[in-house]
């Protein structure tokens, strides 16, 4: 079954709802059963909950309450290695219903447990203890199927829905707890969580039997786990001064976490009410509290956290708990206020802030790691940081009550748990106040990482904390430093936030170096503001060069209208530097009166016909940033063929800038050439939408060569129009070969994925699952052809050839598979099968196909393992029989098959074909053969051509007077060879001494044949 779900975007409700959630339709429904899953396994776990913490704190006290905490710590790490040992024995989608199901039976022996006098006490204690295994395995459940059902662009759309089931877990299981406990009793209530738990693993079921090919269907391998195994590479410099910190971050995130546990849950026991049952009272009391605190969940993960985060920044977000608990702490400390609600009140904000925006921030935190090491590092911290810090905190928590019990042994149990309480609350602030400075050094940390990736090139910008970085590079641009480093940090401010850039470099300008001046006005003058024209102005009266007065002179008046022409007058003058002079025309021309503007024109035209070539560059340059050309028309044809490449390279941008359309066919000739293909392509994307039909009619146009069709396709992708994007995704779906080929890797190569949305958007998920299989059933024909074409059946020299180029066609298929595995799973996942498979090793090969495995899941990945696996052609031909109809032909019909997919294998495999073809005397169609006559390729041409010498000879009589003149050399070279074997003259169509038959071929039609087939 395809991940998609046709059920849903049928009515315009349900579109706008997906449209309003930002989900795909073929996403709908698997977000929607995560989502059911996780809720009702949810509502069951906290009914749980409640139920064994009022049942623990009647039973054995809130003292007892630090055993569980390290020993649950040591059970789920525990569970954890137990749930990756399942994987190497059972499918994972097997195991993932297996484990929901194991949470749940348990609860059915608790039940009875709780009815044998002898081992009740010891269940209360085992169940207090599952419940912390069971929410680290239900954690793992979730992460793990929504992971595998999801890819990793689908994921950032989904997993926020399926998260927000916990949060509607806690408003529906707090508000229904307590009619429940008077409804069927405290203990029967786990007879209901089980219930509610079996119904999330029947979902559950459900999804891994619907989609099925989400999950691998072998078990994992403990080979592939070593490789990325992190345990042993050393961190240093400034990579180990942030990881250090960030692991203290999540320590103090979890022991703060336990204390604040600790301490309501000690204070909640003191509150019985006279006559009511313990157990029953703070079950019924949870269940009310995390209902309301489910509701303002709710309120901040849907509304306010993420707002929160893009305004303030990732830090001020992450620095509001230990910040409220700060505060909180010592307003409960205060006399007078009831220690209680101080507690509840701590308890009420740490839960609300760290399971919204504590959990929305952490990910961020780990951007700054590179990519080798990102996923071991969050492991480790999930997996050992965490747990570790949870036993230490309960380790600490028993000393400390150990400690107070030694100090004073005479004081009353009341009077002790006041003053545990006091010694905890002030450890909380303590703790609290610690993390604040952890945040601080993260904080001063993190951006120097993030600059650094940026200057890799590996920076996406879109998942860091965006107001920190950018206040961080312009403390690296005021401080010391080589100019490389801060020209990499003016581009990144310049990505960042390219509207605003002049509010951090304007002030800065008067330090810079003069390159660096450059490179700030270039950015500042793609907005300009006159917020910033004093520190502009400032730089005029300065020793600077010319090209950065000159961009001065632009930017003030650009931005200041009012500003009197006259005063560019002087900078018109020969001794003046062409750069300011140019750039003073170009302005006078610009906003100058009838006798302003003539004396600039003037002044250019003796720019373009200087003998010096930095005057013709300069004049060339200012004329792309006049507005209007005027008579100065008239030197564009001679600058075009100008002797010096700057010069037309210059004249190329002039054309786009000024929107010249009578110069646009220019452009497209300046893609042929090496030497002005980058000034061409930079004009036509600043044209993007205005050429675009141009640039098509030349992508498409198949007599042009290759490579000035790709640089047409690259251009088209480089503008990042909508438009353009369209065309590359129309394109896509009805190229092929070298074509998809380019089409692909450019929509793979646009920044910030756009390309690969546009390409999702447009076609859906089901669109790229369709050109799989049409690359797969295309593998089928061509292994059809090649075991009926074998060696043991056909022989000689061009049988071999045909056989090596269909091997080619097969790996450019396979080419072209990876490339479309891109859009729908993580690029570094694909290029590392890709590279195992195509090593040839066996063992690299069997490591790539479990890449595979783990990480496909279209209908058709069982097949397209198959394919790539090391088997013979006659299996892999079994496997594409799903898509492929299998037909048993003669080698005749197979060759022929062959040219009806002309349009689908390699131009040197239809050139093998027809070589063939004439080495063992098989006839073509008429059809076949005259459409292969016209094919771009010249080699084709050529095969064609002697095929029919000897297949037809009275064909050629009248084919060959009209390819005399064939745009090939070679071709034209053969065809005049040919027609002087023939005896054809140049000015006769045919001459009558060539009307021998075919030599050994059955009868094969002439000329008026060909065309009226």
């Amino acid at each position: 079954m395809e991940l998609k779900d046709r059920r849903f975007a049928k009515s315009g409700f349900a579109q706008a709802l997906l449209q309003w959630l930002n989900l795909r339709p073929e996403e709908a429904e698997r977000t929607w059963l995560m989502f059911a899953f996780y809720t009702a396994t949810s509502v069951g776990l906290l009914w749980l909950e409640a139920s064994t913490v009022g049942l623990f704190l009647d039973e054995y006290g809130a003292d007892s309450l630090p055993w569980i905490y390290v020993a649950g710590a040591g059970i789920g790490s525990f569970l954890g290695v137990i749930y990756s040992w399942m994987q190497k024995f059972l499918p994972l989608r097997r195991v993932i219903v297996a484990i929901a199901i194991l949470m749940a039976l348990p609860l059915l022996l608790f039940r009875l447990g709780l009815e044998i006098v002898i081992i009740a006490s010891i269940t209360i204690f085992v169940m207090r203890l599952w419940l912390e295994a069971i929410y680290v395995l239900n954690d793992l459940n979730t992460s793990i199927t929504a992971n595998q059902l999801f890819n990793i662009r689908e994921i950032k759309r989904t997993y926020p829905i399926v998260s927000s089931g916990i949060l509607l877990a806690d408003v529906l299981s707090g508000f229904s707890l307590p009619p429940l406990l008077q409804f069927v009793g405290l203990r029967n209530v786990l007879l209901v969580s089980c219930l509610l738990m079996l119904l999330g693993a029947a979902i559950l079921l459900y999804l891994s039997q619907t989609y099925h090919q989400a999950f691998p269907d072998t078990v994992r391998s403990s080979e592939i786990d070593s490789e990325h195994d992190f345990t042993n590479r050393r961190l240093g410099g400034p990579l180990k001064g942030y990881v250090i910190p960030l692991f203290t971050f999540f320590i103090f995130t979890e022991a703060v976490y336990i204390i604040v546990d600790f301490l309501f849950l000690s204070e909640l026991e003191q509150q019985n009410p006279a006559g009511q049952d313990l157990a029953i009272g703070i079950a019924s009391f949870l269940g009310v509290f995390n209902g309301i605190l489910g509701i303002f969940e709710l309120v901040m993960q849907w509304f306010i956290s993420s707002r929160m985060v893009e305004k303030f920044g990732v830090f001020f977000a992450a620095s509001l708990l230990p910040t409220g608990l700060v505060m909180l702490g010592g307003f409960s400390l205060t006399p007078g206020v009831p220690f209680f609600w101080g507690l509840v009140s701590l308890k009420f904000i740490e839960e609300l802030l760290k399971y919204t925006v504590i959990e929305g921030t952490g990910p961020v935190l780990f951007q700054p790691l590179p990519d080798s090491i990102r996923s071991n590092i969050q492991s480790m911290v999930n997996g050992v940081a965490e747990p570790l810090a949870i036993s230490a905190t309960g380790v600490g928590i028993l000393a400390t009550i150990w400690f107070t019990h030694l100090l004073f042994p005479n004081a009353s149990d009341t009077a002790q748990v006041e003053l545990q309480g006091v010694i905890f609350l002030g450890s909380i602030v303590l703790m609290a106040l610690a993390w604040l400075f952890v945040i601080w050094l993260l904080r001063s940390r993190y951006v120097g990482l993030l600059v650094s990736s940026a200057e890799r090139g590996r920076l996406g910008v879109s998942d860091v904390d965006l107001r920190t970085l950018k206040r961080t590079v312009m403390e690296t641009l005021e401080n010391k430093g080589s100019d490389e480093d801060k020209r990499s940090c003016i581009e990144l401010l310049n990505q960042i936030d390219p509207e605003h850039v002049g509010e951090a470099l304007a002030p800065l300008l008067a330090h810079l170096s003069p390159p660096l001046q450059r490179q700030s006005l270039e950015v500042m003058l793609q907005h300009p503001s006159v917020a910033y024209i004093s520190h502009v102005r400032a730089l005029l009266s300065q020793t600077i060069t010319p090209e950065v007065f000159a961009l001065a002179l632009r930017y003030i008046w650009l931005t200041e209208p009012d500003l009197d022409i006259e005063q560019l007058r002087p900078y018109l003058r020969a001794e003046v530097d062409p750069v300011v002079r140019g750039t003073a025309a170009a302005l006078i021309m610009r906003r100058g009166n009838r006798e302003q503007k003539a004396e600039a024109t003037n002044a250019l035209r003796h720019m373009l016909t200087h003998k010096q070539e930095r005057e013709r560059v300069m004049g060339c340059r200012a004329l792309g940033e006049a507005e209007y050309l005027q008579g100065l028309r008239l030197f564009i044809p001679n600058l075009l063929q100008d002797e010096s490449l700057r010069v037309r390279c210059a004249l190329l941008e002039v054309i786009a800038s000024t929107h010249l359309e009578e110069y646009y066919p220019s452009l497209l000739r300046g893609l042929y050439y090496k030497s002005t293909r980058e000034a061409a392509m930079r004009a036509l994307v600043r044209l993007n939408n205005e050429v675009l039909d141009r640039v098509v009619e030349l992508a498409e146009d198949i007599h042009k060569p290759d490579l000035v069709r790709m640089q047409a396709w690259m251009a088209i992708g480089q503008m990042g129009t909508r438009e353009s994007l369209d065309t590359l995704v129309d394109r896509l779906m009805t190229g092929w070969g070298i074509t998809r080929r380019n089409i692909l890797r450019i929509l793979l190569k646009m920044p910030g994925e756009v390309g690969i949305e546009g390409v999702l958007d447009r076609m859906g998920r089901s669109g790229v699952e369709i050109l799989i299989d049409q690359e797969l059933m295309l593998m089928g024909q061509i292994y059809q052809a090649l075991i009926e074409l074998n060696a043991d059946r056909v022989l000689g020299r061009e049988a071999n050839l045909l056989r090596r180029a269909l091997r080619d066609s097969i790996a450019d298929s396979v080419d072209r598979l990876f490339l479309l595995m891109k859009f729908l799973y993580p690029l570094g996942s694909i290029q590392a099968a890709a590279f195992n498979l195509k090593s040839g090793v066996r063992t690299n090969m069997a490591r790539g196909l479990e890449i595979l495995d783990n990480t496909l899941d279209i209908p058709s990945k069982q097949i397209l393992l198959n394919v790539l696996d090391r088997r013979s052609d006659e299996e892999k031909l079994q496997s594409l029989s799903e898509l492929v109809a299998i037909e048993s032909l003669s080698q005749e019909r197979r060759l022929r098959r062959l040219l009806d997919l002309r349009h689908f294998i390699s131009d040197w495999a239809l050139a093998c074909c027809f070589h063939l073809a004439l080495a063992e005397r098989w006839s073509l169609s008429a059809e076949q053969t005259l459409a292969c006559l016209g094919h771009p390729k010249g080699f084709v041409r050529e095969a064609v051509l002697a095929y029919l010498r000897v297949a037809s000879p009275r064909a050629l009589l009248e084919l060959l007077p009209r390819m005399k003149n064939d745009r090939d050399r070679l071709v034209a070279a053969q065809v005049k060879e040919m027609m002087a074997q023939l005896g054809i003259s140049d000015s006769s169509p045919h001459t009558p001494t060539a009307t021998g038959g075919s030599q050994g071929f059955p009868n094969y039609p002439g000329i008026a044949g060909l065309e009226a087939t």
